[in-house]
């Protein structure tokens, strides 16, 4: 391959890379809405020509930013085991699940913030809120039809459930503001689980003691 041909390769990626690290950085000051692809442009020492060459549009950058968050949580689940038949009724795989996507979110807080407010922007009528939400879940949903067909009653719908649990996360990391020293209390994630531990399962049996 001719030497100018890498070049060009090499100063595109970079390019690419430099204005996805600026709309980063805007979408985390100014919030998504109010980022213009020339903010994101100049931030980056990029012409807007360039930014062209790379994306058809804001709305095309913040899906490269989201293919790049969930291969982050991609890569944090292949440590452990994921089969699909995953027992989400099960205390700890429960919470392997919900860690791995919190944890993600919150490292990854801008581009979900920008997520949510291209979501809430759109007209409800075009049914993209649950369209993302269906897509972001597909994976809770295929452990919950596990539980279905071992005979596991749900309270609704795997679909459904599965989606109610994703608005839940999403929602709550948009308005759970990062501490000061940027780490979440550390009962976040288990606040979390036993709060979906009991929808999915029902009331915990009480103690003989009645605790």
């Amino acid at each position: 391959m001719p030497q100018g041909s890498v070049s060009r390769k090499v100063r595109a990626a970079q390019t690419r890379a430099a204005l996805l690290d600026a709309a980063r950085g805007l979408f985390s000051e100014r919030g998504y809405l109010n980022t213009k692809i020339t903010d994101i442009t100049a931030a980056a020492g990029r012409s807007t020509g360039s930014f062209y060459e790379h994306f058809a549009g804001k709305e095309e950058l913040l899906q490269a930013l989201l293919a790049e968050m969930e291969g982050a949580i991609d890569t944090r689940m292949r440590g452990l085991e994921h089969p699909r038949d995953h027992d989400l009724t099960d205390r700890e795989q429960l919470r392997d699940h919900l860690d791995a996507a919190w944890t993600v979110m919150r490292q990854n807080r801008p581009v979900a913030l920008a997520l949510f407010q291209a979501m809430v922007a759109d007209d409800p009528g075009t049914g993209r809120a649950w369209r993302d939400l269906r897509e972001q879940t597909a994976t809770i949903r295929e452990h919950l039809e596990y539980l279905v067909e071992r005979g596991h009653r749900l309270p609704g719908d795997p679909e459904f459930v599965a989606a109610s649990m994703g608005a839940m996360l999403v929602t709550l990391n948009y308005a759970l503001l990062t501490p000061p020293g940027g780490e979440d209390a550390p009962d976040v994630v288990d606040t979390l689980r036993d709060l979906l531990l009991y929808g999915l399962t029902g009331p915990a049996p009480r103690a003989a003691d009645g605790t």
